[in-house]
């Protein structure tokens, strides 16, 4: 160390980079263990990026039907199959704030088709924090207060109409609430069983092992849609949508519980012998007390890992069983339902943005499965 004329010292001693790496080593290691993690999820970009996709999605859900201009099923019949509308800012070279120019449909004697004409001489601004059609916000409070609204005299269809004349991008809204939210609902069904099973299976060995194993494969070996086709064809027409969906969701996250009943297995018979679960087990503790306390938090990383990446596998069984007629009907909204409305291969060639409820589904399950790869790698965080 050396004292310099203002006063301080500076430590003069060659650099040795060993040294400094067994410093950030005993720091890394006094760091508790959400820092750690934090470290590693914020490398993968992809992942945090995902994370910050589907937080937002999620908290908009409650809020839908402020976002959304339309309500699910209202209907425009004069304007049936009408293409996306286009949001400008500037008329005739002047910034005049956003707003759309009316349509008209008008028969086109060629192909027998109504095609819709902008009346470009007609600016309409569009409306903001307006009154229009009511619904439940969070779905508790009733509100008819939407965040912009149609200009009056015409339509604001930002990615168009479908066959009924109801708004796509306002029906996509809507449908996030139940094509998102079947997820939860069916991952904490699949959770609750696979770790029950799972964990007695790998903890006590023996014939509960012998009897789950048997039920898994069981499970496992049935062809998965026509299972899913038969049970969901098992509920009656008859039932309100929001008990169809209950139904659909406990039925997905039955189905999906062998595999990760399986994974929860495996890793208890490891760490049944590992020394502080026979050291709990020697001081009294009892088995429910071993398995909450002591295994499941070494494998809760897995876990939650798991949890994201099964996610996108109910949308997308929620999504095929609506598509195929046999999951959520109307009035009930979700992507499903809107791609079942839209499997005409015809219609979709001549009005191709009634396919865009495609869209959010494809999104949604990449970023899912983004999050994953991140949460995944990030909660062992001393893996290189």
């Amino acid at each position: 160390m050396t004292q310099r004329p203002d006063g301080r010292f500076v430590d003069d001693a060659p650099f040795d980079p060993e040294a400094a790496l067994q410093q950030l080593e005993r720091a890394d290691l006094d760091a508790p263990n959400w820092v750690l993690v934090w470290r590693k999820f914020k490398t993968h970009k992809l992942g945090l990026i995902s994370g910050i996709f589907l937080l937002l999605c999620y908290l908009m859900l409650p809020f839908a039907g402020f976002i959304a201009p339309y309500g699910p099923n209202e209907r425009n019949g004069e304007h049936l199959y009408a293409p996306p509308q286009s949001v400008n800012w500037f008329y005739e070279g002047k910034f005049i704030g956003p707003h759309v120019f009316p349509i008209v449909a008008e028969a086109d004697l060629e192909t027998f088709q109504w095609k819709f004409v902008p009346d470009l001489e007609d600016p309409r601004p569009i409306k903001f924090f307006c009154e229009g059609t009511e619904y439940k916000l969070a779905g508790l409070i009733r509100s008819d207060t939407h965040l912009f609204c149609p200009p009056e005299g015409a339509t604001l269809f930002l990615w168009g109409s479908d066959r009924l004349g109801r708004d796509i991008f306002s029906r996509i809204l809507y449908g996030a609430q139940l094509s998102l939210t079947v997820g939860l609902i069916g991952i904490s069904v699949s959770f609750f069983l696979g770790i029950i099973f799972g964990s007695m299976a790998g903890y006590f060995g023996g014939k509960i092992d012998w009897v789950i194993n048997r039920v898994i494969e069981i499970l496992r070996s049935l062809p998965e849609l026509p299972l899913w086709l038969a049970l969901s064809a098992a509920v009656p027409s008859n039932w309100s949508p929001v008990a169809v969906f209950f139904i659909i969701s406990i039925i997905l996250g039955i189905l999906d519980w062998p595999g990760l009943a399986r994974s929860v297995r495996a890793k208890f018979l490891s760490l049944r012998e590992e020394e502080y679960v026979r050291a709990a087990e020697m001081m009294g503790a009892s088995s429910g007390r071993v398995i909450r306390k002591h295994l499941l938090p070494n494998f809760m990383s897995h876990l939650i890992a798991s949890a994201t990446l099964s996610i996108p596998a109910m949308i997308l069984g929620e999504t095929a069983l609506s598509f195929l007629g046999l999951g959520l009907r109307a009035p009930a909204v979700s992507w499903g339902v809107m791609l079942n409305d839209a499997q005409n291969l015809a219609s979709i060639e001549i009005y191709p943005w009634t396919a865009i409820p495609m869209l959010p589904i494809i999104v949604i399950v990449l970023a899912f499965n983004f999050l994953g790869d991140g949460l995944r790698d990030s909660l062992d965080p001393y893996q290189q």
